[in-house]
């Protein structure tokens, strides 16, 4: 293998995000990380797992550019000054839809702050509504959707622009446990058809579970990745996966790692 094969071989295996020795303590002295290293190559789909307060949201703000590291490096698209914002998409647990808009208007909303006006971006956005299964909804208003269709909407928004990066902070955490279920498996499916990288925050070992090519399982404060447990199952995943002997035994394992965490560690969470 010559020189410039070499590079393009590297190029191809580097990862989309990578976090190296990064911690996060704030202005009032809070460490909510610690020498957190962690990677998410394109079109794969990661979980962190672990309990309240253990800055699972803080690695997604960290990568989203919203909050800057005390030590430490990131790499992310969101970035890279040479790329635009609409390659990254938040998703988070409340839907934050605007009350007084349409579903179309929410969904627009990115476009529209973007500078496409309605005529440019309504094939865009319809597509978007389309594929989270709303079609029929377009003009309908926050208040009159199900928890489960205001987040189909909130995540029509986030793969309005084609991002590159979905970052989803517990999404279907409030919501009940048929819809929740209904909704992980049309993620997987949305995941696969638009090609993303997806790093998805959950308390749940069983979410985390269905959904996973890998399981990042964080330990209490300070933040630091305590287990990566790969889920080597096909995809994409069926109702059947559920009920089967691999996913329980995977579950045992998740929580297995979950629970050494929490002995390892001193404090609460």
């Amino acid at each position: 293998m010559n020189d410039a094969d070499r590079i393009l071989v590297q190029a191809a295996d580097a990862p989309l995000i990578e976090l190296q020795a990064v911690t996060k303590r704030y202005s009032r002295g809070t460490l909510a990380l610690q020498d957190v290293s962690l990677r998410v190559g394109a079109n794969e789909f990661v979980s962190l797992l672990g309990p309240s307060g253990c800055g699972k949201s803080t690695v997604l703000r960290l990568i989203a550019g919203l909050d800057t590291p005390s030590e430490g490096r990131i790499r992310s698209p969101a970035l890279a000054t040479h790329t635009a914002s609409a390659d990254t998409a938040f998703v988070f647990q409340d839907a934050t839809l605007m009350p007084w808009a349409s579903v179309f208007d929410n969904v627009w909303l990115p476009l529209r702050l973007a500078g496409q006006s309605r005529p440019v971006a309504t094939a865009s956005v319809r597509r978007a509504i389309g594929s989270v299964g709303l079609a029929e909804f377009e003009t309908a208003y926050p208040a009159e959707l199900s928890g489960g269709m205001r987040m189909r909407t909130s995540i029509a928004r986030a793969l309005v622009t084609q991002p590159r990066v979905l970052l989803m902070d517990e999404p279907f955490a409030a919501l009940d446990e048929i819809t929740r279920q209904r909704l992980n498996a049309d993620l997987l499916a949305w995941w696969q058809a638009a090609g993303l990288a997806v790093l998805f925050v959950t308390h749940s070992v069983f979410e985390a579970v269905f959904l996973s090519q890998r399981i990042l399982v964080m330990s209490p404060r300070p933040g630091r990745v305590s287990a990566e447990i790969r889920i080597d199952e096909p995809i994409p995943r069926t109702p059947q996966f559920r009920t089967s002997v691999g996913y329980a035994q995977a579950c045992r394992e998740v929580s297995q790692a979950l629970e050494a965490a929490h002995a390892c560690d001193g404090s609460s969470s």
